[in-house]
């Protein structure tokens, strides 16, 4: 065999390998949203890093308003927020997510949430802790400081809803409540998890659990969000 046939053969079974390792493992390219961009007025956001090492950017993913929702498509994993959106002290912040396809955008669920504490935002020292839940019954939480750090890994609860097929609508309403000291994140009107200030306010963590509040989606979902806020 030659050496221009030997390097395309070794060129093609590249590419078989890597299509074949992505279909195991699930992977799917950040996807571009046609009319992209923030079109909600004060609102902003930041793509993760990985969506930026793919040549993506804020424009490609699609935050609008409809009606009283916010109807959000990444695209690019991002986190959105708005700079007026602060809580410090006791606060529940919450939201539903309706994702009206499951599964629309990727060929694996993709998760959807909210985030609290947020400093530095738009930084690169961006800290955050959120959690999301995926449309198969799972939840996690997780956040930036500005690694990311796994509270919760991934896992399945009973509260959290399931799709009845891929194509299928489903609902999850997700919740931060701060009070006394101690953060709670409820799914579905069920706490999945609670930590103790110091669990959360600590070295390659959180800097305080006072912060910006706002919207967490990783790549390629679709989403429709109401009831956002705190009380």
């Amino acid at each position: 065999m030659s050496a221009r046939h030997l390097a395309t053969a070794i060129a093609v079974l590249t590419l078989g390998v890597t299509a074949a390792v992505s279909a195991q493992f699930g992977f799917d390219p950040d996807k571009v949203i046609p009319g992209g961009g923030v079109h909600v007025q004060g609102w902003t956001g930041k793509i993760d890093a990985g969506s930026a090492r793919q040549g993506r950017k804020l424009e490609d993913a699609k935050f609008a308003q409809e009606g009283n929702a916010l109807h959000v498509t990444t695209g690019p994993a991002t986190t959105f927020w708005n700079p007026a959106n602060t809580a410090s002290g006791d606060y529940t912040i919450k939201a539903t997510f309706r994702e009206p396809k499951f599964m629309e955008l990727n060929n694996h669920p993709h998760s959807y949430g909210i985030f609290i504490g947020g400093n530095n935002m738009g930084t690169d020292m961006m800290s955050l802790v959120y959690c999301a839940a995926y449309g198969d019954g799972t939840a996690f939480i997780r956040g930036f400081e500005p690694s990311v750090f796994n509270q919760l890994r991934a896992q399945a609860f009973p509260s959290v809803h399931k799709a009845a097929a891929i194509g299928q609508p489903v609902t999850q309403e997700i919740a931060w409540t701060v009070k006394g000291g101690r953060a709670e994140c409820s799914i579905n009107g069920t706490v999945i998890a609670g930590y103790d200030k110091d669990q959360l306010v600590a070295p390659g963590k959180l800097t305080s659990l006072d912060g910006v509040y706002g919207i967490r989606l990783t790549h390629n979902v679709d989403t429709v969000i109401t009831g956002f806020g705190k009380s």
